[in-house]
Order: structure tokens, then C-alpha cells, then sequence
């Protein structure tokens, strides 16, 4: 039998529609996303890592002037993303075999790396690093402490892992990074835990 953590792409390839229409279009991510876009150029190149369908998140970032790359590991979700907005690039690609050979000004994993079990988390910063040009923002979002939980959505288990905070810092470190800002389940912020780094 599969956990549940193997079962995340199945689950978002299948239930696509479903996840688009229920992922609201109001921006309380904005502050957030904004405090990235501070961190960026102008014109600046973004990695969306898990884009899901495009909106909210990247379809602010792409009337902010900016260039997106998107990539999700369900093939429905890029999809959409591709009839949404045509001239970014969109790919299918699963996370943790990421490797576009490029580098970017920001990149953000927001409600999807904590989709990844502890030790996929923890194979993620090389992943970051590779992909970060000097100074690049990264962005994302996790559990407030280690464990493992199991959400449901349309009647299937939805999994989510988190690291301890301490080791999310050390990886960071390790990989280039230093914190900008972080904040354990933001009450202005539907209880997402933050994190905000910067390439050194």
C-alpha cells in the first residue's frame, strides 16, 4: 500500500478542476508576496515551484511586470496555466528532480513543498541553491514544527510534513541562504508559517 505522501500527484492530476475552483482568488498572501517582490529587480525572472493553476499568486506576479516560470508535477493544473497566460513558460516537472539549468531573481514554494515527507524536504535546498541567482529571494511555506499531518481533499488523504524550524535555518545556511523574515502560523495570513530567504 502507498502513503500518502506518494499520493500527491495522483490526487492534484485528478482532481484539478476541483483544487482550481476551490483555491480562492483573494490575495492574503499579498503583504507577503509583496515583501518578496521587494527583494527582487525590476523586470525580475521568478521561479513558481508548484504553481498549481496560475492564479492567484502568479497572475499577480505577471501583472507586477514580471517573467514567471511555473512548474507543477500535474499535467491538468499546467494546463490551465497555459491557457491562462500563453506567454510565460510552463512546465510539468516534479520538484525533487528539478534541474532547468537556469537561474532566477526569486523563487517561491508556496502550499506545495510541505506537500513533500522530511527527508524530500530536506533534498529540496540543493534544489533551491541551483536554481537562485545571486542575491535571489526564495520564498516558502511549511508546518510551525517537525511532523507529519494528513488533511483530506474530495475524500482523499492530502498529506503535509514539516521540518523543525532549527533545521529549516541550518539548511538554509548551508545552501547560501540567510533568513530575511519568518513567522509560524501568521494570523494575518490563514495560519501559513513564512519563510523569506536571500541568496548570499
Amino acid at each position: 500500500m502507498s502513503r500518502p505522501d506518494q499520493e500527491i500527484i495522483g490526487l492534484y492530476q485528478r482532481h484539478a478542476r476541483a483544487f482550481d475552483e476551490a483555491r480562492g482568488r483573494m490575495l492574503v498572501e499579498r503583504p507577503w508576496l509583496d515583501r518578496f517582490l521587494q527583494l527582487l529587480p525590476a523586470r525580475a525572472s521568478i521561479l513558481d515551484i508548484g504553481c498549481g493553476a496560475a492564479e492567484p499568486i502568479a497572475r499577480y506576479f505577471i501583472e507586477s511586470g514580471h517573467g514567471v516560470t511555473g512548474i507543477d508535477a500535474s499535467g491538468p493544473l499546467v494546463e490551465l496555466c497555459r491557457q491562462r497566460f500563453p506567454t510565460d513558460e510552463w512546465q510539468v516537472a516534479d520538484m525533487r528532480r528539478l534541474s532547468l539549468e537556469r537561474r532566477f531573481d526569486g523563487l517561491i514554494a508556496w502550499d506545495s513543498f510541505f506537500h513533500l515527507n522530511p527527508e524530500d524536504q530536506r533534498l529540496m535546498f540543493p534544489v533551491f541553491k541551483e536554481h537562485a541567482a545571486p542575491n535571489a529571494a526564495l520564498m516558502f511555506t511549511s508546518g510551525p514544527r517537525h511532523g507529519e499531518a494528513i488533511g483530506s481533499f474530495q475524500g482523499e488523504p492530502l498529506y503535509h510534513g514539516s521540518l523543525a524550524p532549527a533545521e529549516y535555518r541550518v539548511l538554509l545556511d548551508e545552501n547560501g541562504f540567510d533568513v530575511v523574515s519568518h513567522i509560524a502560523e501568521d494570523p494575518d495570513c490563514g495560519g501559513h508559517t513564512i519563510w523569506l530567504a536571500q541568496s548570499r
